[in-house]
C-alpha cells in the first residue's frame, strides 16, 4: 500500500473502514484527514469529497444550509452590490471621458494646423563676404604600383595592373582638383597641401611572392611612381590659382632596402620613397609656388594659419592586430600618447587601406584597392579611394570631408 499516491480502491477501503470505527455515522472530509494515513490523498483520485464517498457508497456530513436572513440584511446586501456597481459604472465613464477629451483636444490641434497658414520668415542666400579662408588638403597613400591583383584573386572585386595604376593617379589628381574648384567658389583655398604619406611602391621585403607578382623591380617602380607624381604636381599648379603648393612626404614601410623595419634616421636613410622625394624637390626647386616638407623621422607637423597644428605619419607604427573595434581603438591610444609630448589638432595617416574620418583623425584609403593580402587577413571590402579635407581658418577646425572616388564601380559587398 502506497501512502504517496493510493489506489481509488485502497481509499475506498480505508473510507469503509474508518466509517465502521466511527459507528457508522456520515464521515466528514476533516474526520477523514484527521484519521487517515492518507490523510488528503483522496484529492489524487476524485474531484470532491462528497465524490469521493458516493464512490465508497457511504453517507457524508451535508453541508449545513446557509443562515436565513432577514428583509432588512437582504435590502443590504443588495444596496451593497448595487453601490458597487455604480461604482464600477463610474470608473469606466471618467476613464471614457478623459480619452474622449484627449481625442477632442488633438483633433482640434489637427484642425488648427490644417487650417493655419504658415508663418514664412525671409531666407536670402548668404552672399560670400570674402573673407572666409581654408586650406585644402590631398592625402596620397597606399598606392602600391607595381603591385597585380588578378580578379580571380580577389572573387571578381578588383583589377589592378600599371596602367589601372596610372588611370587611377590620373583620377586622384582630377578628383581633388574638382573638390578644390567646388570648396574655393565659397571660401578661398589659396593653399593646397599634397599630403605623400608612403607606400607608393610594393616593393619585395614585405613577403617573399612580390619577387615573382610584382610588375616591376623596386627601382624601376620608384621611378614610375615619380613620374605620376611630377605629373600631378604640375597639373595642380596649371589648373589651380593656390598660391601655394605644400608638399608634405613620409617614408612607408614597403619601400624601405633593408629586410626589416628602422626607426628614425635610419628608416628615411633606407628609404627607396625618401629619395623619391628629394628628387622631385629638385624637379620643382625654381617653382616658387612649391614648397616640400620631407620628413627626417615619423612624424612631421604642420601648423595652418599658426593655430592648427597636424600630424603626419604613413601609420604603420600604430599597433593594431585586429579586433571588433576596428583601428579606431588603437589609433586613439597612440594619439593620446602622443599627444603628451607634442600635441596635435589633427592626425593624418595611411597604412591601413580604409578611409576614415575619425574626427580628430584622417586615416586614408589605398589607390590599390582590395587585394590578395585583404583576403588573407579578411579584410572588409572597400574601393579604392583617397581622402580630401578642408581646414577653415575662422572655425580652426577640419570643415569638409570627402573621399576621392577612383573607380567608378559600385561598392561591392562580398
Amino acid at each position: 500500500m502506497s501512502l504517496e499516491k493510493p489506489t481509488k480502491t485502497e481509499l475506498i477501503a480505508e473510507a469503509k473502514r474508518l466509517f465502521k470505527d466511527n459507528g457508522g455515522k456520515p464521515l466528514s472530509r476533516d474526520y477523514f484527514r484527521s484519521n487517515s494515513p492518507f490523510r488528503g490523498r483522496w484529492g489524487n483520485c476524485y474531484n470532491t469529497f462528497p465524490e469521493f464517498m458516493e464512490a465508497a457508497k457511504l453517507p457524508t456530513v451535508a453541508k449545513p444550509p446557509a443562515p436565513e436572513l432577514g428583509i432588512e440584511e437582504q435590502v443590504e446586501i443588495e444596496k451593497e452590490k448595487v453601490k458597487a456597481k455604480a461604482e464600477n459604472l463610474r470608473s469606466k465613464f471618467n476613464h471614457v471621458a478623459k480619452q474622449l477629451a484627449d481625442t477632442e483636444r488633438q483633433l482640434s490641434y489637427a484642425l488648427g494646423l490644417s487650417e493655419r497658414t504658415p508663418q514664412l520668415i525671409d531666407i536670402q542666400p548668404k552672399q560670400a563676404a570674402g573673407t572666409s579662408e581654408s586650406v585644402a588638403i590631398m592625402v596620397g597613400s597606399d598606392w602600391h604600383a607595381e603591385e597585380e591583383v588578378l580578379p580571380g584573386e580577389v572573387g571578381e572585386a578588383n583589377l589592378f595592373n600599371l596602367e589601372e595604376c596610372k588611370k587611377r593617379a590620373v583620377r586622384f589628381f582630377q578628383g581633388g582638383h574638382r573638390l578644390w574648384e567646388i570648396t574655393n567658389r565659397d571660401t578661398r583655398v589659396a593653399t593646397i597641401v599634397l599630403a605623400l604619406l608612403g607606400d607608393f611602391i610594393n616593393n619585395m621585403v614585405c613577403a617573399e611572392e612580390h619577387k615573382e607578382t610584382n610588375l616591376l623591380l623596386p627601382m624601376d617602380a620608384i621611378v614610375y611612381v615619380e613620374d605620376l607624381i611630377v605629373s600631378g604636381i604640375n597639373f595642380l599648379l596649371k589648373e589651380t590659382d593656390a598660391e601655394e603648393v605644400i608638399v608634405v612626404c613620409h617614408a612607408g614601410n614597403h619601400g624601405r632596402t633593408t629586410q626589416k623595419q628602422r626607426n628614425g634616421q635610419a628608416e628615411v636613410g633606407n628609404s627607396l620613397e625618401h629619395y623619391m622625394y628629394r628628387h622631385i624637390m629638385r624637379v620643382f626647386e625654381k617653382e616658387p609656388r612649391v614648397r616640400f616638407q620631407i620628413a627626417e623621422g615619423y612624424h612631421s607637423y604642420l601648423n595652418l594659419f599658426g593655430e592648427f597644428p597636424i600630424r603626419f605619419h604613413h601609420g604603420h607604427n600604430i599597433l593594431y592586430h585586429g579586433g571588433v573595434g576596428g583601428i579606431t581603438i588603437p589609433v586613439n591610444k597612440a594619439i593620446n600618447e602622443w599627444n603628451k609630448n607634442r600635441r596635435a589638432m589633427l592626425d593624418v595617416f595611411g597604412h591601413f587601406h580604409q578611409y576614415i574620418d575619425g574626427g580628430n583623425f584622417v586615416s586614408n584609403g589605398s589607390l590599390v584597392g582590395y587585394n590578395a593580402y585583404a583576403v588573407r587577413i579578411k579584410a572588409p571590402y572597400e574601393r579604392p579611394q583617397q581622402a580630401f579635407f578642408l581646414v577653415n581658418k575662422k572655425y580652426n577646425c577640419k570643415s569638409i570631408s570627402a573621399p576621392v572616388f577612383l573607380t567608378d564601380e559600385q561598392t561591392k559587398l562580398r
